[in-house]
Order: C-alpha cells, then sequence, then structure tokens
C-alpha cells in the first residue's frame, strides 16, 4: 500500500534520501533524561499506513515517555530499500523498531532478534512468518493487525446479497504476503456465495489502471484488498470503475474516503494507537514483546461513499441506512 502528498495525515518532516526516506523527530518539548530512539520503517507512503503511524506517536505522548527520538525511514515501495532500512536502524541501535506494513516488519526481524519490534498494518502475521502465534509471538516482535476476521465475509455477504454481481475483480501483487492472504480469504469467502472470482496480477502500481480494464467485461464488482501496490494507485482503479458503472468495494475505510463505494473497515488511526501503547509499555520494562499478545483491531463498521455511488451508477437502497454509514 508513489503519492502527491500525504493525503491530510502529514509525516512531518520527512525528507527523502536517495534510495529510501528519512527523518528524525523529538517527541517532546522537554529535554533531559535517557533519550529514546524509535526506528520507523514503513514500505511506502499512503493515508492508511500514515494514519497508524500518526495513531503510534500519538500513543507514545499520552504514555507520557519523553524526550522520544523518531528515526523515519521509508522504503518507497521497494523491497531492498526497506532491507536496507532495518539494517540501518539495527545499525543505530535503536531502542525499538516501528515497523508499519508486512514486508517493513518482515526485514525487521530478519535483521535483529534483540531490540524489541513492534508492528502494525500486517494482514497476517502468522502466515508471514512474524509470529508463532497471537498468543505466543517472538521473543523481541509483538504488534497489530489490520485484518478483522469479519470484514472480508461480510463484504462478499453484503455483494452477494445487496447487488446484482455474479462475478468479482480482485486485484493484487502476488509478491505481497498480504494480499494473497486476504485473496485466498476472499477466495474462501466466496465458495458459500453465488458468486466467482476474477483474478489479475499486477508487480507495480504503474501495472494497476490496465489490471483494472483487462477486468472490464469480466468483473461485475472489483474489490481492492489492503494490497500495498493497488492501493498506492487507488485513483487508476476508482477512474475505471466510474467509467464503466463498476460498483468498488474497498479493504479499508480510507480508500472510500478516496472514492472507493464501500468497506468494511476501521480506522487505521486505531490501530497505530494500539501498537503505541504495546510499544510504551515495553519501553517503560513493564512487559516484553513475547508477553503482549497481537491484536485485532477492536472496531469495525460499513462505510458508503454516496459521491462514489453516484459516479458509479449505484443506487442507493433505503435499506442500507440501518447497515453503514455514509460519507460524502
Amino acid at each position: 500500500m508513489k503519492w502527491k502528498s500525504l493525503l491530510g495525515v502529514s509525516l512531518a518532516g520527512m525528507v527523502l534520501l536517495a534510495g529510501c526516506g528519512t527523518s528524525k523527530e523529538t517527541n517532546s518539548e522537554e529535554k533531559g533524561g535517557k533519550e529514546i530512539k524509535i526506528g520507523v520503517t514503513q514500505i511506502v507512503e499512503h493515508p492508511s499506513l500514515d494514519a497508524a503511524y500518526k495513531g503510534f506517536k500519538k500513543a507514545i505522548s499520552a504514555s507520557g515517555l519523553k524526550n522520544v527520538k523518531y528515526d523515519v525511514q521509508l522504503a518507497q515501495g521497494d523491497p531492498n530499500n526497506s532491507q536496507t532500512i532495518a539494517k540501518n536502524l539495527v545499525g543505530e541501535k535503536v531502542d525499538l523498531i516501528f515497523a508499519n506494513s508486512t514486508p517493513s516488519a518482515q526485514h525487521a526481524l530478519n535483521a535483529t532478534k534483540d531490540i524489541p519490534i513492534v508492528f502494525t498494518s500486517v494482514t497476517d502475521p502468522v502466515g508471514a512468518k512474524l509470529v508463532q502465534s497471537f498468543e505466543k509471538p517472538g521473543d523481541n516482535i509483538t504488534g497489530t493487525t489490520d485484518t478483522h476476521p469479519d470484514a472480508i465475509p461480510k463484504t462478499i455477504e453484503f455483494i452477494d446479497k445487496q447487488t446484482d454481481a455474479k462475478t468479482v475483480g480482485l486485484i493484487y501483487n502476488k509478491g505481497e504476503q498480504n494480499s494473497v492472504a486476504q485473496v485466498d480469504l476472499v477466495k474462501k469467502a466466496l465458495e458459500e456465495s453465488n458468486l466467482k472470482p476474477v483474478e489479475v496480477s499486477v508487480s507495480t502500481s504503474a501495472d494497476v489502471k490496465q489490471a483494472a480494464e483487462s477486468l472490464v467485461g469480466r468483473a461485475d464488482v472489483f474489490y481492492i484488498v489492503t494490497d500495498n501496490t493497488v492501493v498506492s494507485a487507488l485513483e487508476s482503479v476508482i477512474s475505471v470503475a466510474e467509467d464503466k458503472d463498476i460498483p468498488m468495494f474497498a479493504g479499508e475505510l480510507d480508500s472510500v474516503k478516496r472514492g472507493a463505494f464501500a468497506a468494511y473497515g476501521f480506522d487505521y488511526y486505531d490501530i497505530g494507537y494500539e501498537a503505541g501503547q504495546m510499544a510504551a509499555d515495553i519501553l517503560k520494562g513493564k512487559k516484553k514483546p513475547s508477553e503482549i499478545k497481537v491484536q485485532y483491531p477492536q472496531k469495525l463498521k460499513l462505510v458508503i461513499n454516496k459521491k462514489a455511488a453516484k459516479a458509479m451508477n449505484i443506487k442507493l437502497k433505503t435499506e442500507w441506512d440501518s447497515m453503514a454509514e455514509y460519507t460524502k
């Protein structure tokens, strides 16, 4: 999940360097005491990940920790950059690594078994081999996942029962483990419906529009899971959906704000905040990562974009009023 801006969620002070982005921030005005260094590794800039980072920082501030210094490094969507960032943060001997996305967390764990790692925006931490289980994470890693167990089944149920669709178009990067895991869940949910999947794989964000166009005439609706590659070029899919009157469902709420028709989701700010609370406990010495269970998002809701519905020629049903929140 590169974009023109942070779309309202600013990662203030970021300066992109050759190969990867980096910045250093101090969290409090108060000086004195031992400096706490938090390394932040993020695979790419987009609103969901940026909101998670904002929530993380807010939780650290609310915890009362002082003199916190952040080293924020962006991989610009490049796995090689992400590996380099992880090694750099380990070399700097940061006190904790906040890994924002699946590849960021994987590369951080590959780089260190000693420095505590707290992740978020990870879809399948067990499948990604980050933790042994939600109840028993690894010795130096834990975090929050961006998959609510009910989100995909509820989305498929809505498409099946509330639309005339027979086929669901899926665009994703097979190189992203989190995306493969989600698509597998989508296909499993589809087995319990009258719907059939139509898949297209992409390698880069430049491939996304052509992939969306290839689904025209084959897919009755689009369902864009939280794939970093596709979501970073979401407007390409939206333009095709609007031009061809194809309802577009998304895997998270920020995509609805940007123009998707609907999503069952949660706020990434919240899972970032929850990850920040975990990090604060670790930095204060209250708990070890191995003692903190991996956590699902705590809230799930259906949000429908009225403007997108009009642009995609979708007629809103009165029965949806009791099911969903609306955004204009």
